[in-house]
């Protein structure tokens, strides 16, 4: 008889690139911004230089590649209308990668605890979550604004860990044996340094550019229980 498959103690997704194919809608919203500032970009360079940062990180980052000072009160008015045009780009509907839905159900099916931890806001999660019918499958959910330093320092994974803790009644929850789903280096290096267990998806970067993370697969849909397992073999071995 075959023994049943190691499962984690909990799952953590990114989100963006992840769970959802939005990297392209965060583009045309930063486009929209910063375009009439003469600091547009081509989306090869996007996600190069500045997919793996929140918004306030990625503005930062783009302004100092450009030569030019932000101050914080136009880093501010810049966030706040990203975010505007990114929530009238996503009201037109949002698309999950292919499986999202099949290995959540199949997650929860085996009581294993959820959690998203993302460099988006709170907002433009949970618009999405509610659009494909998610939002109750994750009752931890860490964002920008709950840090004060984005990916790749791990303070967003370290959050949702203690917060999994917390929320499950599972002081004993171990970090090593947590697996986090990841799509960006700055992601895989926030969540190794954490001492999490990681899964990266060949979404948004080629797999071979990802090797920093304990196992790659090309997409989301091939991840399955015999995928969580080897990934937690691989980070104890």
């Amino acid at each position: 008889m075959a023994c049943a498959p190691r499962l984690p103690d909990a799952v953590i997704f990114d989100f963006d690139g992840v769970l959802v194919d939005s990297e392209p809608y965060h583009y045309r919203a930063f486009q929209e911004v910063l375009a009439p500032l003469g600091l547009g970009h081509s989306y090869a360079t996007y996600v190069d230089r500045y997919i793996g940062y929140d918004d306030r990180d990625a503005l930062r980052e783009i302004f100092r590649d450009a030569g030019r000072d932000l101050d914080p009160p136009t880093l501010r008015a810049l966030i706040a209308a990203k975010q505007k045009a990114f929530q009238t780009i996503v009201s037109a509907g949002v698309k999950a990668f292919p499986g999202v839905h099949p290995l959540i159900r199949s997650l929860l099916g085996e009581k294993i605890p959820l959690a998203i931890a993302s460099g988006s806001t709170r907002q433009e999660i949970a618009s999405m979550l509610d659009a494909l019918g998610l939002h109750d499958a994750f009752p931890v959910i860490v964002t920008a604004d709950d840090v004060e330093r984005s990916k790749p320092d791990p303070q967003t994974y370290l959050l949702a860990v203690c917060r999994l803790k917390s929320h499950n009644r599972r002081p004993d929850l171990r970090p090593e044996a947590c697996a986090v789903i990841e799509d960006t280096p700055e992601g895989i290096r926030a969540a190794r340094d954490a001492g999490l267990s990681v899964i990266a998806v060949g979404h948004s970067h080629p797999v071979e550019t990802l090797r920093e993370a304990h196992l790659t697969v090309p997409a989301l849909a091939d991840i399955d229980f015999r995928t969580l397992e080897l990934v937690l073999e691989r980070r104890t071995a």
